[in-house]
């Protein structure tokens, strides 16, 4: 589904990425992890096409995003859905328009579809009945919730997660893990996730890509990378692996 072929970028000169190159399967949950700065957020923003390389490519479906022009890139984007840190929900909407924007914005539903559509997607997320809600009144997990909701308005091929559980307590984020494992396995669907909560990481990964130092140092499946003896890999999950039974 998606692939980096040898991506390098810079900002003022300093290196963010050097040669990242891996494949992100379908229909599985791949995480980066790595420390702050390192360039998760620029990998996932190169998906949509709101960052392109200086060198190397990023193919979605088979497509360059960094040729693509306008209607390409609008076509490639009405196939994915993203979960932003905060959720990113309009303060002036209520948690239904919010999740409805899109489908307004970009289908021709009538009003009677779109109320369905919204009350499906807020149950799918454990939301029901939220709909006349303003982000104001809702928790950060909630928020969150809808966030999701919205980012599947429109059933993507691809959702991405930008640090799903930020901000978050340990039972919350949890909550959000267990939310992101429900929705992967009832969508089908491929899910991309940024994040420095490596016991979640575990939890939820089918893959693990490891950033450090502007480049990708592992990308495997998740036993093969908890159980990886590679020093630098090591030092990075240590104060975590003691109670992981790797």
């Amino acid at each position: 589904m998606i692939e980096y072929d040898n991506v390098c970028k810079s900002f003022d000169g300093l290196k963010v990425l050097e040669n990242v190159s891996c494949v992100i399967p379908d229909s599985r949950i791949t995480v980066f992890v790595g420390p702050s700065g390192v360039g998760k957020s620029v990998l996932m923003k190169m998906i949509v096409g709101l960052e392109r390389p200086d060198s190397g490519t990023v193919r979605v479906g088979g497509e360059n995003v960094a040729a693509l022009g306008e209607r390409g890139l609008y076509r490639l984007r009405r196939r994915m859905g993203m979960l932003f840190q905060d959720g990113a929900l309009f303060d002036s909407m209520t948690a239904g328009e919010n999740v409805a924007f899109p489908m307004r914005r970009h289908t021709r539903m009538s009003e009677g579809e779109i109320r369905r559509g919204v009350a499906e997607r807020l149950a799918l997320v454990g939301m029901p009945g939220c709909e006349e809600k303003y982000p104001a009144e809702l928790s950060g997990g909630m928020r969150k919730r809808v966030g999701l909701a919205r980012a599947i308005a429109l059933d993507p091929e691809i959702v991405l997660f930008d640090e799903p559980t930020s901000g978050l307590d340990p039972l919350m984020a949890d909550a959000i893990d267990e939310l992101i494992l429900d929705m992967q396995r009832k969508l089908g669907c491929t899910f991309v996730v940024n994040s420095h909560d490596i016991p979640g990481t575990f939890k939820i990964a089918d893959v693990i890509g490891v950033l450090y130092d502007s480049r990708l140092i592992a990308c495997g499946g998740r036993e093969e990378i908890m159980r990886s003896r590679d020093p630098v890999l090591e030092r990075f999950f240590a104060r975590h692996r003691g109670g992981m039974g790797a």
